[in-house]
């Protein structure tokens, strides 16, 4: 079997590595919430704050990140960041108090805020053209990759008590030193001033285009961490009785799905448009909730899962893909974090919006109201993104 070439790249490696850090701390974590959620005797709500406060920063500091990198390079923004990830995850094994718990997850998640865009801004630095479609493509694999073994790992060191997989943020620190030392990065040339900096960033932004692609950001994470990663748990502990581990292994089939579709997407550009696999990619989600709902056994629950991982590796390293293309170099890293960002309101939203809606009206109200709302989301990019913008 060959390899793709882009695949032996030593930076590549490492941006590996930088993404198995990003997306740790909500995957880790989700399937150990309903035994926080009994250990600390507080409502499955407020363990879904866990998941908020840790995806709330990343809202306001993520394009403030962006700039940063934009204006004094990359690994000065990337390495703090992560030093700071992993010693405030590394903290919260210590903790028994869960406001303390809060307070240090908000902190972690600080430093997470730069973390998954430089990954993808960096990439779009390295990679031109058809290269870098196939780069994001890979590395959004890497990120199923960790959205499925984190789960389990994370339900299985739960076994020994629920502070335990905390300890997994101290793999921070070894990434920290690697992208310090080892990770080149192209040379930024700041010669514009910083008001035309964000007059330039401003005016690419709030095209239609770029907005809707922003949205579409936004949707599939208010669907993933709405739906899958903080009401499914529940769903599978209340409907099967299924242990941490079990839900674990059941959220791990998201990744092998979106594995699949990710390291395949260099194909599937060769026969379809962005456009219309961003679109499908929302059909899909309807699909894996309509079949999710009518499912009754825990293994069969893998399948609408796996399903929606299907849709997120198709959709995900598209918009990141194509929102790199709009954006020149000098201004990429504000164009990625701010994508970083409205994925972050999507992780912050989804938690709270399906916990109310599962508090007041019942399990059934949040699946129909994702169907609804993956179908609102292909109307708006049905109408607002274009299908003429190409990789060079």
């Amino acid at each position: 079997m060959r390899i793709d070439p882009i695949l032996r790249r030593r930076e590549l490696h490492i941006i590996f590595c930088v993404t198995m850090i990003a997306v740790m701390e909500v995957s880790v974590i989700s399937p150990v919430l309903p035994a926080i959620s009994s250990a600390l005797q507080i409502t499955s709500r407020e363990a879904n704050l866990l998941i908020v406060v840790f995806t709330l920063p990343g809202i306001f500091l993520s394009p403030l990140m962006g700039i940063a990198a934009d204006r004094f390079g990359r690994k000065r923004v990337l390495v703090p960041s992560l030093l700071v990830f992993g010693f405030c995850g590394s903290a919260c094994y210590f903790v028994n108090s869960f406001s303390l718990l809060l307070l240090l997850r908000l902190m972690q998640g600080a430093g997470s805020a730069s973390i998954g865009s430089l990954n993808q801004t960096i990439i779009g630095d390295i990679f031109p053209g058809h290269d870098r479609l196939r780069a994001m493509g890979y590395n959004s694999s890497i990120v199923s990759i960790g959205t499925m073994i984190y789960p389990a790992i994370g339900g299985a060191v739960a076994l020994l008590g629920w502070h335990y997989p905390f300890l997994v943020s101290s793999l921070a620190f070894p990434v920290a030193i690697l992208a310090l030392t080892d990770l080149e990065t192209p040379d930024l040339i700041n010669n514009r001033k910083f008001r035309d900096y964000l007059k330039n960033s401003f005016t690419l932004i709030k095209r239609r285009n770029v907005l809707s692609l922003y949205f579409g950001t936004m949707s599939a994470f208010i669907l993933l961490y709405g739906i899958l990663l903080a009401f499914y748990p529940f769903l599978m502990r209340q409907r099967f009785g299924a242990s941490t581990f079990e839900i674990g292994l059941v959220i791990s089939a998201t990744s092998v799905g979106a594995i699949i579709a990710a390291v395949n997407l260099g194909r599937l550009s060769i026969f379809f448009s962005p456009k219309k696999l961003i679109i499908t990619a929302f059909a899909i989600y309807a699909l894996s909730f309509t079949i999710a709902y009518f499912t009754d056994s825990l293994p069969l629950f893998a399948l609408p899962v796996f399903i929606h991982g299907l849709a997120n590796g198709i959709l995900i390293p598209n918009i990141q893909t194509q929102i790199s293309i709009i954006a020149p170099m000098e201004i990429r890293g504000a164009f990625m974090s701010l994508n970083s960002s409205v994925l972050r309101m999507g992780q912050t939203a989804g938690p709270l919006i399906s916990g109310i809606i599962l508090a007041e009206n019942g399990g059934p109200y949040v699946f129909l109201t994702g169907i609804l709302f993956a179908f609102l989301t292909i109307a708006v990019l049905s109408w607002g993104v274009k299908d003429n913008v190409k990789l060079n």
